[in-house]
């Protein structure tokens, strides 16, 4: 049952993030096939309401699996090591999993916050020409993907190693 709960989260976990990409670099293909006109470096573009949704979607993806990374694979930083003991290098690894997950997240959310907020339909935007944040988010999708495995896996390890 263990083994079978295990490979259902990974796979969970991985589905999650690569459809959260998907719809980032979705989105940010909607936003570009919108009439736009550009000037040097200064462009004008109308909202695409696809992009909106395909964004905000990517977005609630990437918390839901981050949450469920953290949540399922359990909390070993808190564990302390006794006395002089030095950590196990699979607690090591899970910890710098975990640390990369959080800093992917962050980086994550905050591109596909910003491609979110550029292509909100209160507005068209107008200004400095397009940076693709919405497919940089979506890039950050795999990263934590990758780093959230690891991190489960290390983790399951970890509790593996205990009992």
């Amino acid at each position: 049952m263990g083994k079978c709960m295990s490979i259902f989260v990974c796979v969970l976990i991985l589905a999650l993030d690569i459809n959260a990409a998907v719809f980032g670099w979705k989105a940010d293909k909607a936003q570009n096939q919108v009439q736009h006109m550009k000037l040097w470096m200064f462009e004008y573009k109308k909202p695409c309401q696809v992009a909106y949704a395909l964004g905000l979607a990517s977005a609630c993806l990437l918390v839901i699996s981050h949450v469920l990374a953290n949540f399922v694979g359990g909390c070993n930083v808190c564990t302390r090591v006794v006395g002089n003991e030095e950590a196990s290098s699979t607690k090591s690894l899970s910890i710098a999993c975990l640390g990369v997950t959080w800093i992917s997240l962050g980086c994550g959310l905050w591109f596909l916050a910003n491609g979110v907020l550029s292509i909100r339909k209160s507005r068209a935007s107008c200004g400095f020409s397009h940076h693709h944040y919405l497919h940089k988010g979506g890039t950050m999708c795999i990263l934590h993907a990758i780093f959230a495995l690891a991190y489960y896996v290390a983790a399951a390890a970890i509790h593996h190693e205990d009992d």
